[in-house]
């Protein structure tokens, strides 16, 4: 019989039920996605130009919290499926912007339905689920702190 104060029984650990249920998520999007030609990566995109475009491939990056060498074959994949435009900034050649075209606008309307949709396949109130959302968005600021935290004091010690 195992011990079920084990701190290391895969079923205590953090990181296998988030594993889990973000795979478990992901398949409840990937047919809502599908039919407008969305990867959830590339929703994830078109959810934060549809908040604020124009942006920087940086800004986006930032939003979604991709590096560049990730988020670079998105933005080509969406720009050939003509939802985004690149083009060099103006004022600084070394940044590109994106922006919507009117198609990837046009699609807002479509990616609305989108959220009730998954309220209703999970069967979880809109309250448990606003919940869920705010415990891990502390989750992940916690886990960037320390990471970050992590590299600073690997430069430290690389430093001496």
């Amino acid at each position: 019989m195992r011990d079920i104060e084990d701190p290391l029984r895969l079923d205590r650990q953090v990181c296998f039920a988030l594993a889990v249920a973000n795979r478990a998520v992901l398949a409840v999007y990937r047919p809502l996605l599908e039919p407008m030609g969305l990867t959830h990566p590339q929703y994830l995109v078109m959810l934060a130009l549809w908040g604020e475009a124009p942006m920087s491939v940086k800004d986006i990056g930032e939003a979604i919290q991709l590096d560049s060498p990730t988020l670079s074959p998105l933005l080509k994949r969406l720009e050939a499926a003509g939802l985004i435009t690149r083009r060099r900034d103006s004022h600084d050649e070394r940044t590109l912007i994106v922006d919507l075209t009117a198609a990837g606008r046009e699609l807002r309307k479509q990616a609305e339905k989108i959220p009730p949709a998954v309220v209703e396949r999970l069967g979880v109130s809109l309250a448990d689920l606003e919940d869920l959302r705010a415990v891990l968005t502390r989750v992940n600021d916690a886990a960037r702190r320390s990471v970050l935290s992590g590299a600073a004091e690997t430069a430290k010690g690389t430093r001496r």
